[in-house]
């Protein structure tokens, strides 16, 4: 099965703009574009056989094509990510078997997680939809609620239920657990990891659909699926020692870079 990975871009974030350009420096200091990080972690993933960037800005698309990245100019009607992965494919002539959206604000994605991501959604024919999802420890946990307590939008949490079909996904902090926990014990919090892998005929029928008003409250692409009675499958994916952030606001910068220097990361 051929294996598409899309990474979205758009310059006209409402919460970060210019989000893509902002540079990251490394552990060797060395400052490298987010949306550059983003490409690099998608090519150090097995099994794929074409990684584009997919933008509808012209800063976006110099930028990337200035490191080597194959780029594929999409529509600014694209509401999110995964319309534009949609019009990304439909672009290539819908050519493969499996897309995957490796959303351009998540740099430290490690390519196990990817793998995992694309493994599961072929081990599970009935499935049209997946997406990775990562046990908490306390520390992340902790984040995430500090997050909320200063009105932050941050990470995403998913609840799934048997067969690991998606019941919601969040930007609160879910499920509730009053408790606290040691920095490196597990929590039952599962962090979302924002990557998903499509069957075509998945991204055929999401662009067809209203937006719901679940997908209005919370601004989270996949519960369009969810709404029209689409499962999601979700994917558990294991740390292995490597910490996981997005870049969702301007603060996170200085938490990815101190994350990166910690693992050694470049």
């Amino acid at each position: 099965m051929s294996v598409l990975i899309v990474i979205p871009a758009r310059y006209a974030s409402t919460r970060y703009p210019g989000k893509p350009l902002v540079e990251l420096t490394g552990a060797d200091g060395v400052a490298r574009s987010l949306i550059r990080r983003s490409w690099e972690a998608a090519r150090e993933v097995a099994g794929v056989d074409r990684v584009v960037i997919a933008t509808d800005d012209a800063r976006i698309r110099d930028h990337a094509a200035g490191f080597g990245a194959e780029v594929v100019m999409t529509s600014e009607a694209c509401r999110n990510g995964t319309e534009r992965c949609a019009e990304a494919q439909a672009v290539l002539g819908w050519a493969h078997d499996i897309v995957v959206n490796l959303q351009g604000d998540a740099p430290l994605t490690p390519p196990w997680f990817v793998e995992g991501l694309i493994a599961g959604l072929k081990g599970a024919p009935e499935a049209q939809v997946a997406t990775p999802v990562l046990r908490t420890d306390g520390r992340t946990l902790s984040s995430l609620r500090e997050d909320r307590r200063q009105g932050r939008v941050g990470g995403t949490t998913a609840v799934f239920g048997q067969g690991n079909r998606a019941l919601y996904f969040s930007k609160e902090v879910v499920p509730y657990t009053g408790a606290d926990y040691p920095p490196e014990a597990p929590t039952p919090v599962f962090h979302h990891v924002g990557v998903y892998a499509y069957r075509p005929e998945a991204l055929r029928d999401y662009v067809r659909w209203p937006v719901g008003p679940l997908e209005t409250l919370e601004g989270l692409e996949q519960l369009r699926f969810l709404e029209q009675g689409r499962p999601v499958l979700c994917v558990e994916v294991e740390a292995r020692g490597r910490q996981f952030w997005e870049l969702n606001n301007p603060s996170d910068v200085a938490k990815i870079e101190a994350m990166m220097a910690e693992m050694g990361m470049k």
